[in-house]
């Protein structure tokens, strides 16, 4: 696992180093989020917002890792569970057409709050999320662009499953423009 992990930096330190552009950004959009695996759970909208930086290392290959606050989680036929994570996801972009790209990537999760309803339930449920982006992103102008994603998380929401409970996962569709300077 080490040297996978060495390796992914090796990569990632060289693509950044051999980058012939490099620019910064400010994000914002919409999320659809529900948990998968939890019984009953229905959608909810919440907000996307934070900044990234867009190593491009070929004219059609960049680097675009992010620093995002998300609002996530789900309702069901009791309560609405609100959760604030701020996610680290670190996107490949191929540019498949002029202005047209696909975006894939890993993503971790750090929870900073949890309410089911009014009630803090933070130390129910795990710290850290991770997860896998899919996407595409369409730029309208040169500073200008649009990205639709998937998260498809990895990891269960949850430290402790009752009797009968099923592992709940992050499941997240995110609308987002984003400005680069």
């Amino acid at each position: 696992m080490k040297k996978i992990i060495l390796t992914a930096a090796a990569v990632f330190a060289f693509s950044f180093a051999n980058a012939q552009d490099m620019k910064f950004g400010v994000k914002g959009g919409l999320n659809s989020s529900t948990l998968s695996g939890a019984d009953g759970a229905k959608s909810i909208i919440g907000v996307n917002l934070g900044g990234f930086v867009e190593f491009k290392v070929s004219d059609k290959f960049s680097v675009q890792p992010e620093l995002l606050y998300s609002m996530q989680g789900y309702k069901d036929d009791m309560a609405t569970l609100n959760m604030s994570y701020i996610n680290i996801p670190v996107m490949a972009k191929y540019a498949v057409a002029d202005k047209f790209n696909l975006q894939a990537g890993p993503q971790i999760g750090f929870l900073m709050s949890a309410k089911y309803d009014s009630v803090d339930v933070k130390d129910q449920m795990k710290s850290l999320d991770f997860g896998v982006n899919l996407g595409a992103g369409y730029d309208f102008t040169e500073n200008l662009g649009l990205d639709l994603r998937y998260n498809l998380g990895l990891a269960q929401t949850q430290k402790e499953l009752m009797t009968g409970q099923t592992a709940a996962k992050n499941a997240v569709i995110q609308l987002s423009v984003g400005y680069k300077f």
